[in-house]
C-alpha cells in the first residue's frame, strides 16, 4: 500500500515489514532499490524530474522522518510509523550477518565508509565485507564503479552518495551491479564510523533527531527551514485535491 506525498509515493510500511521484505528479496533474483522518503526529497524531486522518476523506480520506499508521519496523518493516511535509513541499514547489516550475505557500503568522505565497515564488524564478527568505496569519484565513473561491485559478489549495497546522485547511480546502476539490493542511505556512514554521534534514545523517539544534528552541524539549519514550508505545502495541496491521501 502506498500513499503519495507531494507526488511522490511512499510505502505504508514499518521497520519490521521493511526488513520482512527484504530478506525475501534477498533470496530471489533480479536487482532491488530501497529508497527514503523525507521532506527534502519531495521538495527536490519537484523541481528534478530525473529524481522524481528514480524514486518512481523504487521497489520500496521508506517513510524516513518525522515529517512524512506528519504529513500522512493531515492527510488522513496510515502511516504512523517513521524507518529511518540508518535503523533500516543496521536492521540489514545484521541480517546479511546472519544469512551470509555479503555487503558493500559506497559514498562519503574518503575513509569514512572504510571506518563504517569496520564498526560493523566489529559488531557483527561473521559480516562478510566485499568492499568499500568513498563518494569523491567522477560521475562519468559510476559504470566502472558498477562493475566493481558486481565483480566484489556484494549482495547488498548500501549508498551514500548524498542525493540526487545516490538515487540516480541506483537507479541507472543498480542491475549492473548484480547486487540483490541497493538501498540509499544519506549520512549513516557518518553516525556508524563514529565521526559524527547519533541522537539519544529520548531524541529518536519523540522526533527530534534533526535537532540534534544540527548542534552537530549547525551549516545544517536552513534544511531545518523546509519542515513548516513542507506541512504547508502538503496542507495547501489537500484542500486543493479535497483532502484525499494524494497530498
Amino acid at each position: 500500500m502506498q500513499e503519495f506525498i507531494l507526488d511522490v509515493p511512499t510505502d505504508v510500511v514499518t521497520l519490521a515489514e521493511a526488513v520482512s521484505w527484504a530478506q525475501e528479496k534477498l533470496n530471489q533474483s533480479g536487482s532491488h532499490f530501497i529508497a527514503s522518503v523525507n521532506p527534502e526529497i519531495c521538495f527536490s524531486a519537484r523541481r528534478n524530474s530525473a529524481l522524481q522518476k528514480a524514486l518512481l523506480a523504487a521497489d520500496l520506499k521508506i517513510p524516513d522522518g518525522v515529517g512524512i508521519v506528519l504529513a500522512s496523518r493531515l492527510c488522513g493516511g496510515q502511516i504512523r510509523e517513521r524507518v529511518t535509513g540508518i535503523d533500516l541499514m543496521e536492521e540489514l547489516v545484521a541480517l546479511a550477518a546472519a544469512e551470509g550475505k555479503k555487503i558493500f557500503l559506497l559514498g562519503a568522505a574518503e575513509g569514512v565508509a572504510a571506518a563504517a565497515a569496520a564498526k560493523l564488524k566489529e559488531r557483527y564478527p561473521p559480516l562478510l565485507v566485499a568492499g568499500t568505496a568513498h563518494g569523491y569519484l567522477p560521475q562519468a565513473q559510476d559504470g566502472e564503479l558498477a562493475g566493481s561491485i558486481a565483480a566484489s559478489g556484494a549482495d547488498l549495497v548500501f549508498v551514500a552518495l548524498g542525493s540526487p546522485r545516490q538515487e540516480l547511480f541506483v537507479a541507472k546502476y543498480g542491475a549492473a551491479s548484480g547486487a540483490k539490493i541497493l538501498m540509499v542511505v544519506g549520512g549513516s556512514f557518518d553516525v556508524l564510523s563514529g565521526r559524527l554521534r547519533r541522537a539519544p534514545l529520548l531524541y529518536q523517539r519523540l522526533g527530534l533527531e534533526w535537532f540534534f544534528r544540527l548542534v552537530q552541524q549547525p551549516k545544517r539549519i536552513l534544511r531545518v527551514w523546509i519542515m513548516p514550508s513542507f506541512l504547508a505545502a502538503v496542507t495547501q495541496q489537500r484542500l486543493f485535491t479535497g483532502g484525499r491521501k494524494h497530498c
